[in-house]
């Protein structure tokens, strides 16, 4: 993808125009589907199309178009771009229909049976949450990711939803787009990963960018745009003596060319610290080879070995997913290779059918399971595994989304039990987690393990291809410590179940303590009455009130201001307690009663809202930011793309403020700058005048190291905007021997 094309289309059609554009779009869904189209299917899409376009009729979108053709366009995704069917199609088609207008689920499953029904009902959003622990759009996904055990079109659905709304957001306001494309990539493009969906979760992830991180973002695009013809020869001349060679060997395959995407060459710059320009894999070839199933392994390394008879390949950076394939489906060889003109280039080749699971996921898994291939249950072990994990969930929502995130939308290693059985752990995963997913009894049992026959302690992260034995002792047990060591769902409930039972045990102690005190005043133990206890010493549950009791954490003595009536306690609110109530309703109101209205962060109305500098990002004037209303800490400000923009804007985008910054050049900001060159006679002289002589910027810090001919230094300095900031950037390499600047986050 050579950028994120962008499929607005700007509506200043007629009443006409727009009834044959509607028609327009509903033909070319129906010419997508028509190779799965059954006896009676074309009648029931067009009922299904007719009850979306009257119930939507009168809305419209941002960009002014009319709203039906959004679920057509969904639709139109599932089928052309994941491969669904006919019924996902009539769910596209009716998946705002419940929310959104008076059609109701019992009108859908009258209509269309109890299945389409139970899935409009996993796509319809929980309009209200009682939880206070908790956000709606947790609660949403929550109800998204317990559907999609029962049925994944709901997930396929809502993925194509979600990807339809990110190629049309222009026409959106700022906060709303921030929190959509935090969304995507917090959860979103994972899921679409997860699910083998690559083109979508690529797509996503651009799309993202663009409005995360929009300078970035334009700023790649423009050199891929730039260097796409010299890349298009390159890959030409890579391509052609393969061509031969696969060509005499009698192979029936296509090859393809492709640079990667946006957000990938983004994360490499930033991980590997180098520019653009010195990104060594940006683009892969692909060679899809039409193989029969029983010869598709043979075929992929005969490919393999043809490769690296013509190119000298990189031994670490072969990928083997055709011994091992992922739990999502994908299968294929990758390896990398050096090119003409000294180039790295990434190779990956597939038959025709893992091609096409790896363009249409779990779809395309469907349709291959028929042939009983033996990793045909590894998308169901995997459901299954989401399924134990959310049988045993008591946790709120957002804990949930996280322990799922880690769990279930990681990438993948496997490793090996002491038998030689592969299992497949998320990235990060340590030995604990090995000793949970073997048996609950042996991980609550778990000393130890011996990983490759060497002695590791429990938190040891595993790799791939290890292979592991675990050490147990009967009187060892979780304790909360063990939380910190495992990223696995089922451990983290497991130890999470035993500590709760641990402190329930405790907890009885102190149950007969408060029973004591409550006897003096009248009082009993019942439900409300915990709970009022537990809200006065704010504390989160009845039993965190009662354990903390029982260790004498809470001594009790407030209780004598209390009064029983029956079985209920009164008791005055402290006088603090309002006051503080008060201030933070006050906050809120002005930030979100207040539509329309910008928050200056500086000039007149920084003295009515009180904010601080995000210390995780370390934002200046100019940055990309937004507000965000903590809780006890009044409103921050954080860079866009902050590492925890994402979890943020995901989490409480309710809670997000609009920001904008004001010239004000009498307020100096500290901000850090990592400059690496070649260590000269007289580089360090040159960089101090020009920062202190020349640009007149006041320098808090410098600290310098030379190894080896080469010098790193780490500057402090301050300014006053980010203008200021690039210009200094800019000049700096501008001097001889300076290889990078960079801007880092000071502490």
């Amino acid at each position: 993808m050579e950028a994120v094309i962008d499929k607005t289309i700007k509506y200043t059609l007629t009443e006409d125009e727009e009834k044959k554009e509607i028609l327009r779009q509903y033909r070319g869904l129906l010419k997508e589907l028509k190779p799965k189209l059954k006896q009676g299917d074309k009648e029931l899409i067009r009922t299904a199309f007719e009850i979306a376009a009257e119930a939507h009729k009168t809305m419209r979108r941002k960009s002014g178009e009319p709203y039906i053709l959004h679920p057509v366009a969904v639709a139109k995704i599932c089928v052309e771009e994941i491969g669904l069917g006919v019924r996902s199609t009539i769910c596209a088609l009716l998946h705002d229909t419940v929310e959104d207008t008076d059609v109701t689920l019992e009108d859908i499953q009258r209509e269309f049976g109890i299945e389409i029904a139970k899935i409009i009902d996993g796509l319809t959003k929980i309009s209200h949450v009682i939880d206070n622990n908790t956000t709606q759009q947790a609660e949403n996904f929550k109800k998204i990711l317990l559907t999609l055990t029962d049925d994944p079109r709901v997930i396929l659905i809502k993925l194509a939803d979600r990807l339809h709304n990110m190629r049309t957001m222009d026409s959106m306001k700022r906060e709303k787009q921030l929190k959509i494309a935090s969304e995507t990539i917090y959860v979103y493009a994972p899921l679409a990963h997860r699910m083998g969906l690559y083109a979508i979760k690529t797509e996503m992830e651009d799309l993202s960018m663009k409005y995360l991180e929009p300078e970035a973002y334009r700023s790649i695009a423009k050199k891929l745009n730039d260097t796409k013809r010299e890349r298009t020869r390159y890959i030409n001349d890579f391509i052609r003596p393969l061509k031969e060679k696969l060509e005499k060997a009698g192979f029936t395959f296509e090859i393809q060319g492709r640079p990667k995407s946006i957000h990938s060459i983004s994360n490499k710059i930033n991980k590997k610290g180098v520019p653009f320009e010195e990104v060594y894999d940006l683009f892969a070839i692909r060679i899809i080879v039409d193989s029969p199933a029983e010869k598709e392994k043979e075929d992929c390394w005969k490919v393999y070995s043809m490769i690296t008879d013509e190119y000298n390949p990189s031994p670490e950076r072969l990928r083997d997913w055709l011994s091992n394939p992922k739990s999502n489906g994908y299968e294929a060889l990758h390896t990398t290779v050096m090119g003409p003109q000294g180039k790295w280039v990434e190779v990956q080749i597939r038959t025709k059918r893992m091609n096409e699971i790896a363009e249409k996921g779990l779809a395309a898994h469907w349709k291959y399971k028929e042939g009983g291939s033996n990793d045909e249950s590894r998308f169901d072990k995997w459901f299954q595994q989401i399924r134990e994990a959310i049988s045993n969930q008591e946790s709120n929502s957002l804990d949930f989304l996280q322990d799922f995130k880690t769990s279930f939308l990681a990438e993948e290693i496997y490793v090996y039990t002491p038998k030689g059985d592969v299992k497949m752990l998320p990235i990060g995963a340590t030995a604990l987690d090995f000793a949970f997913m073997v048996h609950s009894a042996v991980g609550s049992r778990c000393i130890g393990a011996k990983v490759n026959h060497k002695l590791v302690p429990i938190g040891h992260k595993l790799r791939s291809g290890d292979q592991i034995e675990i050490i147990t002792s009967a009187k060892q047990k979780p304790n909360q410590e063990w939380l910190n060591f495992v990223v696995t769902s089922k451990a983290r409930q497991k130890i999470k179940d035993t500590l709760k039972e641990e402190k329930r045990k405790v907890a009885e102690d102190g149950k007969h303590i408060l029973q004591k005190k409550l006897d003096h005043i009248n009082g009993k133990i019942t439900q409300h009455n915990l709970e009022e206890l537990a809200s006065f010493y704010k504390l989160n549950s009845p039993l965190d009130l009662l354990y903390d009791i029982a260790i004498k954490k809470i001594d009790l003595k407030e209780l004598k201001d209390f009064t029983a009536s029956g079985d209920r306690l009164f008791f005055p609110k402290p006088a603090v307690k309002e006051i503080e109530e008060t201030v933070t309703a006050d906050v809120t109101a002005r930030t979100y009663n207040k539509k329309d209205a910008e928050l200056i962060i500086f000039g007149e109305s920084s003295d009515k809202i009180m904010y601080t500098l995000a210390a995780c990002c370390k934002p200046i004037p100019g940055d990309d930011v937004f507000g965000f209303v903590t809780t006890g800490e009044g409103l921050k400000i954080h860079r866009t793309n902050c590492p925890n923009a994402a979890r943020l804007l995901s989490n409480y985008g309710h809670r997000v403020v609009k920001t904008k910054w004001a010239k004000n050049k009498e307020i100096s900001f500290l901000t850090g700058l990592k400059i690496i060159g070649l260590d000269d006679v007289g580089v360090i002289h040159k960089i101090t005048n020009l920062i202190s002589g020349e640009m007149k910027f006041n320098i808090s810090a410098m600290t310098i190291e030379a190894v080896d001919g080469i010098f790193r230094g780490n500057l402090k300095i301050f300014v006053h905007d980010k203008d200021e900031l690039d210009e200094l950037c800019k000049r700096l390499m501008d001097l001889s021997g300076i290889e990078r600047v960079d801007r880092y986050d000071t502490e």
